[in-house]
């Protein structure tokens, strides 16, 4: 690999630092100016922008550069990190859209909260908050990963840059700004993508050379992952999506339920192509550099780019860093303000819109903390979609199942699936079963088992109660 000399350096982060400037002026111009634009962009966005937000959701910093560190490690098979995405939206749209966009609800927690009560609605909203804020850590490390590799500064000060930026473009803009801004985002993160596999293919030669000289699990469907982790990478991702708060919110914005379920099959279709490349580079990054950390698979093939077509690319990395950190921190926001600051503190529509710029700060700061403990990239995602599983298990059940109204049976399969799917994460998924099958089976047997313990019943009044009642309220009515 070449190095980049200080002008080509310069020209990098000029470019960077223009992008930057554009789409914060554009952020500006489409910023939220209320809270229905902050939370919901007022009902008013395009199917087409809707999709491309929802597969913002698997393309962002943490699957491009995770995926391709996977595939460096493991084969083209870590194309299914995303590929489970095309899979998963269809089914979305087909099955859950209509229900949870007729609730009129924006968090997944206010929807099931219509079956379980205030109770579940709370529990829901801490794992998924806790699941998010490990998203954005993961997007942090990974994006920073990216950035410093062109601009030659630590890890670090990589993350600072991309918690000040992305803060600023969700804390300012909401929904609203969010929505439009990511369709810049997205269609420079697509080009930089298809412009790494170009280079890629470009240094090894095409395909042939890798097919010939590398092992052959490279080019299975499975490569090493295995068929276990692959089939909880899939159902994972489908559990994620019929749950995740980014997913909700984005659905809630569209002008009606027809226009919901169309961005989730327009999602499917933007997902496949960018997936394989991904892969693709990751695999040609292990050919050309057997021995570089594949935490850079993604990232090395900058430098062996012109100045200026490393510039775009690095841009298109960076705008990935950004719409993934803004999108999932806007979900974290619409969490907390909608589930715990509204029915609690009762404040006014301005009071609302102040107290989400407020938590902008934090939340886009917080992930920091744990950016210094992140182990691989791939895992955490995955890991964060397990938590997230078992949330769309208890939905279903919700949306599905009538018969069963059980609060105490939610709100056990909830606590239950989050401690065990984080004690067995935590443990390194014993006796080879992925934690994203404790994710799904824990809160359905619970659920099962509640079903079959006796539930305290009302007490119904006795004759003698009723008597008792009904002379009280006789008195009532003569004294009056």
């Amino acid at each position: 690999m070449h190095g980049f000399s200080a002008v080509d350096t310069t020209l990098i982060i000029s470019m960077v630092v223009i992008y930057i400037a554009l789409t914060t002026w554009l952020t500006i111009r489409l910023r939220s100016k209320n809270n229905s634009d902050f939370m919901q962009g007022s009902k008013s966005l395009p199917a087409i922008i809707v999709g491309l937000m929802l597969m913002s959701e698997f393309i962002g910093a943490q699957s491009t550069v995770g995926t391709a560190q996977s595939a460096f490690e493991h084969g083209i098979a870590a194309a299914w990190s995303i590929l489970g995405a095309a899979i998963g939206y269809p089914l979305f749209g087909l099955i859950l859209v209509k229900r949870i966009y007729k609730t009129g609800q924006v968090t997944i927690s206010g929807a099931i909260s219509q079956k379980y009560g205030r109770s579940t609605k709370n529990l829901v909203s801490l794992i998924m908050i806790y699941a998010l804020l490990l998203v954005n850590t993961g997007n942090y490390v990974s994006g920073a990963a990216a950035i410093a590799a062109v601009l030659h500064v630590s890890l670090i000060t990589a993350a600072f840059i991309t918690a000040i930026v992305s803060t600023f473009y969700f804390g300012f803009g909401g929904m609203k700004g969010v929505a439009y801004v990511t369709i810049v985002h997205t269609a420079v993160k697509y080009f930089a993508v298809m412009a790494i596999v170009w280079v890629a293919l470009k240094m090894t030669g095409g395909f042939t050379p890798m097919l010939h000289n590398m092992p052959k699990f490279y080019w299975t469907w499975d490569g090493t992952i295995g068929v276990g982790t692959i089939g909880a990478w899939v159902i994972g991702t489908i559990g994620t999506i019929f749950c995740t708060q980014y997913i909700i919110q984005a659905i809630s914005s569209t002008k009606s339920a027809n226009a919901a379920r169309r961005s989730t099959f327009l999602a499917c279709i933007f997902c496949i192509p960018i997936a394989l490349g991904i892969a693709l580079s990751g695999v040609a990054a292990k050919y050309l550099h057997p021995g570089m950390s594949s935490l850079y698979a993604l990232p090395s093939f900058l430098k062996e780019m012109s100045p200026w077509l490393a510039a775009v690319v690095t841009t298109g990395l960076v705008a990935s860093v950004f719409v993934s950190v803004s999108t999932v921190a806007l979900a974290i926001s619409s969490l907390v303000i909608k589930d715990f600051y509204i029915p609690y503190c009762n404040p006014t529509e301005k009071q609302q819109f102040r107290m989400s710029r407020i938590l902008s700060l934090i939340i886009g700061f917080a992930p920091l903390l744990l950016v210094f403990f992140v182990p691989e990239i791939l895992k955490l995602s995955f890991f964060t979609r397990a938590l997230r599983l078992s949330i769309s298990v208890v939905a279903i059940v919700a949306f599905f199942a009538p018969f069963y109204s059980s609060t105490r049976g939610a709100n056990c399969g909830l606590l239950g699936s989050a401690i065990l799917t984080s004690v067995w994460y935590l443990a390194g998924n014993p006796f080879g079963i992925n934690n994203m099958y404790v994710a799904l089976a824990a809160p359905a047997i619970i659920m099962a088992i509640d079903a079959v313990l006796p539930h305290k019943k009302a007490v119904q009044p006795t004759a003698t109660d009723s008597l008792v009642i009904s002379t009280a309220n006789s008195a009532s009515t003569h004294q009056k």
